[in-house]
């Protein structure tokens, strides 16, 4: 026999915000950093993080039901994800994109029914202000955070890339957006014998810099400085694009396909990874609110298939197109020239 539907899934789904917001709380009162040198008990966490008596148990008790602290008696202390991955002061934090998504995404997703029923940016362009970018590269303060968050979030599909690439066959590459520098850093460390570039906007040079430093690249990995809109892409046998793509409408994406193409020699490659949606559309759940998350955030952008993005590499001239799986929901597409 068949088993009987329930509700089960849509009352989790429907209520999931729940146990979003409390992580998002607690990472925003930093309670993983707190608990970094050990246990404390419910008494004293309270005093430590302000948390008023009325809330403080069933806060804490709810991390534990949730998987994201253990106790002991009266005592809390981290698991070892949270320990490794949400204290601040330990360079494996991924916290970032998390504190970015509870003080921005968090309440911008909350006028998704507007965006789905006019197309627009439910963002700062919203009210007139800036856009995501321009406010982010105009404080150096939030850029940092920004790039710190970007490389917690992309570090496994970095080190991926670095290891499941025929890097045997170049010798040069240029990362287009390169943000804080992780994915370029994670090549040259995985293949001593290539030479790399990161390509941002000037303000994102002595975050970089400062970053192929503390990891060891830099004599190999430099930065330079431009726009991928003035400018053409700097020249290497392969171009990188990572998270780079879903952030344009359809006309940008397919010009800076071309201009990676222009940068690269004959049998050079174009690296193109982020969310990639599953070609039918129907699993990779995760990239598909990526593209959701474009709509609330962007003027035109959104995320796309495997497919979508191979036809507009062979449209702009690269012959030979392949799709591969890194970590998680994220993909990379190639295409040789």
């Amino acid at each position: 026999m068949s088993e009987q539907p329930t509700p089960e899934k849509i009352l989790q789904t429907g209520l999931a915000f729940w146990p979003a917001k409390t992580l998002l709380s607690a990472i925003e009162i930093g309670i993983f950093t707190e608990l970094a040198n050990g246990a404390q008990t419910l008494e004293g966490l309270s005093t430590r993080l302000a948390l008023h008596p009325r809330s403080a148990r069933d806060f804490l008790d709810t991390l534990v039901a949730l998987g994201f602290l253990q106790r002991d008696g009266n005592s809390y202390a981290n698991t070892a994800e949270t320990g490794l991955f949400l204290d601040r002061d330990k360079p494996s934090y991924i916290g970032g994109i998390l504190e970015m998504a509870n003080h921005r995404l968090y309440p911008f997703w909350g006028h998704l029914t507007e965006a789905l029923r006019t197309g627009l940016p439910q963002n700062e362009l919203k009210s007139g202000g800036a856009g995501m970018f321009e406010a982010l590269y105009a404080d150096p303060a939030r850029l940092q955070q920004f790039l710190a968050a970007m490389t917690g979030i992309s570090h496994g599909a970095n080190m991926a890339i670095a290891r499941l690439f025929p890097w045997q066959r170049y010798q040069t590459f240029v990362d287009v957006g390169t943000a804080q520098g992780d994915l370029a850093s994670q090549i040259a460390l995985a293949n001593p014998s290539l030479r790399g570039i990161g390509f941002d906007l000037p303000e994102v040079g002595p975050i970089f810099d400062a970053y192929t430093a503390q990891v060891g690249v830099a004599d190999r990995v430099r930065f330079v400085a431009g726009s991928f809109f003035d400018a053409p892409l700097p020249a290497a046998d392969v171009v990188l694009m990572g998270h780079i793509l879903h952030d344009w409408d359809l006309p940008t994406k397919k010009m800076l396909i071309h201009k990676a193409y222009d940068a690269v020699p004959a049998g050079g490659a174009l690296i193109v990874y982020e969310s990639i949606i599953d070609d039918d559309r129907s699993t990779n759940a995760f990239g598909l609110m990526m593209s959701l998350n474009m709509l609330i955030e962007t003027e035109g952008g959104f995320d796309y298939t495997g497919a979508d993005c191979a036809g507009w590499m062979r449209e702009a001239g690269l012959t030979s197109t392949s799709v591969t799986p890194l970590v998680g929901p994220d993909s990379m597409v190639v295409g040789i020239k």
